[in-house]
């Protein structure tokens, strides 16, 4: 993919000196996801392993809100009509959305503005860091629709974010969690009282500065490092540490560091 012509059909994408921006963009709505959008977003996401002139994701929404989860009359209303097979596909494509936006290399960064619940809440929780507004109202609704709270991974994901008795009493009722509640619970990385988005791509661009092969050689080991023993993940790190030490990135900055000035790193 060159991310320069990329054309999405169902969101909007921007690409500027290594920061990818996806806009969900439905603001009538709220932003919700359908079918489509959710296929298009994993694909997206796939395509980003292959992708390295993209060093950072910044992901948000249209219009003061950031996604209202799936469509009522484009995914709800037609689920009810499925039959198990199909119904299976459909929450493992919605699966495989979050499992390609943890394997992709790249930080993602959510910009959370206004509402953020059911799928919207699960993809705030499939990025790596999350910003947002005094505004931001977020909760996992799928009880709120007869379903259970284990979604998309929630059951995973979110406690390890917030907690097991949190996570639980979010999932169990499926009511909002404010911005206040998401900042003290650790569940926001920052509240940004003004442009939340331009926060958001200022860190992106940050991070695009940096060594890339080493942010995502830490994205893995967040990733990989959840179900193995401390001696397995200490292992696991002096590998990973090692092959670091071999790249570009590591020598520019020892040698910045004795030239006494700013390391620039290539991603290599």
């Amino acid at each position: 993919m060159t991310p320069e012509d990329y054309t999405p059909a169902h969101f909007r994408w921007s690409f500027a000196a290594g920061v990818a921006t996806i806009t969900l963009d439905r603001p009538d709505l709220k932003n919700p996801l359908t079918f489509d959008s959710y296929a298009e977003l994993r694909d997206l996401f796939r395509t980003l392993v292959y992708t390295p002139a993209v060093k950072v994701v910044v992901l948000t929404g249209a219009g003061g809100n950031f996604c209202s989860g799936g469509d009522v009359h484009e995914i709800i209303g037609p689920l009810t009509r499925m039959a198990m097979p199909e119904l299976l596909a459909f929450t493992r494509m919605t699966g495989d959305l979050v499992k390609a936006m943890r394997a992709c290399p790249q930080p993602i960064i959510s910009a959370i503005d206004g509402v953020c619940v059911g799928a919207g809440a699960i993809l705030a929780i499939a990025s790596d860091l999350r910003y947002a507004t005094p505004r931001a109202k977020t909760a996992f609704l799928f009880t709120r629709v007869g379903l259970s709270g284990c979604d998309m991974g929630a059951c995973a994901i979110l406690p390890r974010l917030i907690g097991q008795g949190r996570a639980s009493e979010l999932l169990f009722s499926g009511r909002v969690m404010t911005a206040d509640e998401g900042d003290r619970w650790g569940f926001f990385n920052r509240i940004i009282d003004g442009d939340v988005l331009a926060e958001a791509q200022a860190i992106a661009a940050s991070l695009a500065a940096g060594p890339t092969f080493a942010h995502g050689m830490t994205k893995n080991q967040l990733n990989i490092e959840w179900a193995v023993s401390l001696d397995v993940a200490i292992e696991m790190e002096a590998q990973a540490q090692a092959i670091c030490m071999t790249t570009g990135d590591f020598t520019r900055a020892y040698k910045a560091f004795a030239e006494k000035r700013a390391p620039v790193f290539e991603g290599n």
